[in-house]
């Protein structure tokens, strides 16, 4: 049994926490180490708190941080023999590059999982059977005929909507981001609203902001039909249509490859959906860009 498997076990299927997944990294490459250190010395090494370390162990559901080492130390006895489990401590013994190209493998992996449902049109997990394909098609022609479109993501998924909304801009008459919430985003609903939207475009993603669901709500009472990018399809909260996508959960904060890919085409199924605008706005664009001096020139 490979040791980095064995950790991966214990925290497979938690939802760790930034800071936890701190710990989960250092661990991840210096676990022959990290067996003999104590919680205090566990925590200066990852760079957190030791009561940090401590809720860490209770999460992957150990009665404290004794416990959760005792589990470790098979981890290592039983790894591949390279490792002597009764020498002392060394720094610098990492396995960071090995780390680094275990993100870059899982992010590759997401997006396989979204090429290959592109290329067969196989249905996905609560969606329709003509598949991710046309579902995409579908609601591309649906938010391309929307006017205005508000796109809403709150905290972590405010990145994506800004970066889809810049885009967006390029061939819709008028995308309104929504990345702040309070009475910012009610009036901001209201106002688009009553501008004739009938869909709300959503990005929600993990941790899934308790504002944004409530916004979802409320955009139903409103009347607003939903699309929502989400991490999975049985996402714990109202949506009309959900397109998932995974999200990278191996560095200390979440990776959104998959999720901006997958918004990205349902950005190119919108332009698909109204050729002529498209051609005209991109092409007003670029004019603009040459006689104002936007971009260096090549």
């Amino acid at each position: 049994m490979e040791v980095a498997d064995g950790l991966e076990r214990l925290v497979q299927g938690r939802r760790l926490s930034p800071v936890q997944r701190r710990i989960a990294q250092y661990l991840s490459g210096h676990l022959p180490d990290a067996i003999f250190l104590s919680s205090v010395e566990l925590a200066e090494r990852a760079g957190v708190s030791q009561p940090s370390v401590t809720r860490f162990a209770m999460t992957l559901g150990f009665a404290g941080y004794p416990e959760f080492r005792q589990a470790l130390r098979p981890l290592v006895v039983g790894g591949d023999g390279a490792t002597d489990p009764d020498r002392p401590p060394r720094d610098g013994e990492a396995g960071g590059a090995r780390f680094l190209h275990e993100m870059i493998d899982h992010e590759i992996r997401n997006l396989a999982a979204i090429r290959d449902r592109l290329a067969t049109g196989s249905a996905l997990p609560g969606v329709r059977a003509n598949g991710l394909p046309g579902r995409i098609e579908e609601l591309g022609t649906a938010l391309a005929a929307c006017e205005p479109l508000p796109v809403l993501g709150l905290r972590g998924s405010s990145g994506l909507v800004t970066t889809f909304a810049y885009y967006a801009r390029r061939i819709h008459p008028d995308v309104r981001p929504l990345t702040h919430g309070g009475s910012e985003l009610t009036e901001g609903l209201h106002a688009a609203r009553r501008a004739g939207s009938e869909w709300l475009l959503a990005v929600v993603l993990p941790r899934y902001p308790a504002e944004a669901v409530h916004a979802l709500e409320y955009a139903a009472e409103l009347g607003f039909r939903t699309a929502v990018i989400a991490d999975r399809a049985d996402v714990p909260f109202p949506a009309d249509e959900v397109l998932p996508a995974p999200v990278g959960a191996r560095a200390v904060c979440d990776s959104h490859a998959a999720p901006l890919a997958l918004a990205m085409l349902l950005l190119e199924a919108m332009a698909e959906a109204a050729p002529l605008r498209t051609r005209a706005r991109l092409e007003e664009h670029e004019r603009m860009t040459d006689q104002t001096g936007v971009f260096l020139r090549p």
